[in-house]
């Protein structure tokens, strides 16, 4: 297609040149915002030159762009902040109202009705058994919350902020953060934007009842004839009735605090295979093939000697036990493994061997390796996982590599030496490396926002990192560059993580979404939506099938890799979840929040094992020892805190633990093993070795 154009044919020449500059001034538009591939593109097909381009002036295309606006014939596209702009606040300001109307119900809305609607219900709360108290209670916060909603929409700004000082301490105190920040809002269009009120529009607020409490609550509203009340109830709450007692206060508190309440009974219904994958026979790896069996009946050489069959090794010999819980091979497709990658398991299984057992009489020897002087600020730590690297990523946008051991980081030998080497030999991937190119320390340089997570690939030579930017990035450990840049989130990535097999990887961001991605493809293969909040953290499972996400609406979930559907969801944090980390077995998730609490959660049902309570800050990183005997955890507390986690799951499988037991009595300290305080240094990230040893990485803060 050429746009090639002449004078003749009258009209029709007119109209091709107004085609023209209509084309012009969009390549001009992108030129503007630096879409280069598309323009090119665009430039080729239309066989526009540079020279057509610069006859183009800003006006024309604030014409071109006020006649696609909708402005009239003669009118010029006025300065940004005259009718155009009005014309978008006024559609702005009707959207607004009809979604503020929502909120209101009908035009008759009463203040003084609603708060002594509450009123009422307080009391009725109040005077109520001691058996259904607690559980009654939990319908306050939401009503509250509703009625404030209403009073905002409305404009009475200082009302709403009264009813809410003067009920909130009936409150649970971690629902008074979000209480604070409802309080910041001071126009009704506000409640569009704001993520408690956009939850409780999107989803019910749900809340765990008996039958015997939620017969009680209905019929107060019955008698009472609570209209006001029983309107919120039917738009905005969900009740998730059981038979049985009514739960008792810590057992209420145990799974509250959410922006959406508690998880349904429902969204923990589905199977997980949480089992661990089969894992190679690496006997048929190292055995060489046996060679031809010769007759042993052989009339010219009756005697020579018989040949020795090669011993098997003990170490290689055992065969792991299929798991009935686990997920079949190629449930989702994995990688192939190639022979560079048996032999980094071979070596793996042979480190294993050497393993330390640990327990409340063995504890590890811990390493601290402290950043000091960093004036850019790390944000971020990763150690590897055969333990001879650590990458740190810091705000002013660069990753620094250091090698752990004597070796050195070395790069790839050049095209021309690489062709003479023999592919067949056996050290091959050491003799690809350039020794005169060895160096302690390599950095990365291409984001251009703070780096907020580092990951290393299982083989090591590939490592992913994620920005402020909102990119991703994938850097070769080998030719120490940037192989690709991962585009798809809209704003800042918080998390990035390879998964144990490789190949694929996992994302979460401000945006809301988790995502997951492999290596050889640009476009992720899944987008996890359901959190209501950004995703801060985010953890595969160490069968590669699932991938648990944590969110800032102090939510933990568990999504299934093949459907992508959420198959768990567990609440109890009262603030954004800040860490995850898998058992060994693979049945048992923790997480930590910035809340300074440690939770145990069971996969297999997605029920609450327990709560780890010491620390007093936020906790940032979480481990499992290499044998699963022990958890370690630390945080902005400056401390580090192990604890053990095989009498975690012996008590509950022998039902010594119970939601309600979990906080009483002061026993958190029945499960920690010992605590310990770092100078000064926040702990960034924890790792324990093939052989147990525990790795810290902190910031030294004068």
């Amino acid at each position: 297609m050429s746009l090639e154009m002449s004078n003749s044919n009258g009209g029709n020449g007119i109209q091709r040149a107004h085609d023209k500059r209509e084309m012009l001034c969009l390549l001009k538009l992108l030129k503007k915002y630096q879409l280069k591939s598309t323009e090119e593109l665009l430039c080729q097909e239309a066989n526009v030159s540079a020279a057509d381009l610069s006859a183009i002036s800003e006006t024309d295309v604030q014409q071109v762009l006020g006649a696609a606006l909708g402005l009239g014939d003669g009118e010029r596209e006025p300065p940004r902040s005259t009718s155009v702009e009005t014309k978008q606040t006024a559609v702005t300001e009707a959207n607004a109202a009809e979604a503020l109307a929502k909120f209101i119900g009908d035009d008759s809305f009463d203040a003084q009705q609603h708060e002594q609607a509450y009123e009422d219900l307080r009391s009725f709360v109040e005077d109520s058994l001691d058996i259904y108290k607690h559980e009654l209670s939990m319908v306050l916060y939401p009503i509250l919350v509703q009625i404030y909603f209403k009073m905002l929409a409305i404009g009475q700004k200082e009302k709403a902020r009264a009813f809410i000082e003067k009920y909130k301490s009936d409150l649970d105190g971690y629902y008074i953060e979000g209480l604070f920040n409802l309080l910041m809002l001071s126009k009704p269009e506000e409640l569009l934007d704001n993520d408690l009120v956009v939850a409780m529009e999107m989803d019910k607020f749900v809340i765990r009842m008996s039958r015997d409490s939620h017969s009680l609550f209905k019929r107060h509203i019955q008698d009472r004839r609570q209209e006001v009340v029983a309107d919120i109830v039917s738009k905005y709450l969900h009740f998730d009735t059981y038979e049985g007692m009514a739960r008792n206060k810590l057992q209420c508190v145990a799974t509250a605090g959410s922006h959406i309440g508690e998880a349904k009974r429902q969204d923990n219904k589905m199977r997980v295979y949480y089992g661990l994958l089969k894992e190679v026979d690496f006997q048929t790896l190292t055995t060489p093939a046996p060679a031809p069996e010769e007759e042993d009946d052989d009339p010219d050489a009756p005697d020579r000697p018989k040949k020795k069959k090669p011993k098997k090794d003990p170490l290689l010999s055992k065969k792991s036990k299929s798991d009935p819980n686990a997920p079949s091979i190629d449930r989702i497709p994995l990688p192939e493994l190639k022979d560079s990658d048996k032999l980094l398991k071979l070596k793996a299984l042979r480190e294993a061997s050497k393993r330390m057992a640990l327990g409340r009489d063995q504890l590890p020897s811990a390493v601290f390796y402290t950043v000091l002087n960093s004036q850019q600020g790390v944000t971020c730590a990763e150690i590897s996982e055969d333990s001879t690297m650590v990458a740190c990523g810091f705000a002013d946008s660069s990753i620094r590599i250091w090698s752990l051991t004597p070796a050195k980081l070395r790069t790839l030998k050049e095209a021309d030496a690489l062709r003479e080497l023999d592919k067949e030999s056996a050290d091959i991937n050491v003799r690809m490396l350039d020794d005169r190119s060895g160096e302690t320390t390599r950095n990365f340089l291409g984001h251009t926002g703070p780096v907020y997570r580092c990951a290393f690939a299982p083989e090591m030579n590939l490592l992913l990192s994620c920005s402020e930017d909102s990119t991703i990035r994938l850097w070769s450990l080998l030719t120490w560059s940037c192989v690709v840049t991962y585009r798809g989130h809209v704003y800042p990535v918080w998390d990035v993580r390879f998964a144990p097999h490789g190949y694929y990887f996992v994302s979460c961001s401000y945006d809301k979404t988790a995502r997951l991605w492999a290596t050889d493809s640009n476009q992720a293969l899944r987008v996890f939506v359901g959190h209501l909040s950004d995703v801060d953290c985010v953890q595969f499972h160490p069968n590669s099938n699932y991938v648990a996400t944590g969110s800032s609406d102090r939510t933990v979930r568990l999504w299934d890799n093949m459907t992508g559907q959420s198959v768990r969801l567990m609440t109890g944090h009262k603030g954004s979840v800040s860490a995850l980390a898998f058992s060994t077995c693979g049945r048992y998730l923790a997480s930590g929040s910035i809340d300074s609490t440690i939770i145990i959660w069971d996969l297999s049902n997605g029920s609450l094992v327990t709560t780890l309570l010491r620390h007093t800050s936020t906790v940032t990183t979480i481990t499992f020892s290499r044998d699963g005997t022990l958890l370690a955890a630390a945080g902005l507390d400056n401390n580090l805190t192990l604890w053990d986690f095989h009498k975690v799951t012996d008590d509950y499988i022998s039902n010594h633990i119970t939601v309600s037991h979990h906080q009483d009595e002061n026993d958190e300290d029945v499960y920690l093993l010992r605590t310990f305080p770092s100078k000064n240094s926040p702990f960034v990230t924890l790792h324990f070795t093939r052989r147990n040893l525990l790795m810290c990485v902190g910031l030294f803060k004068s």
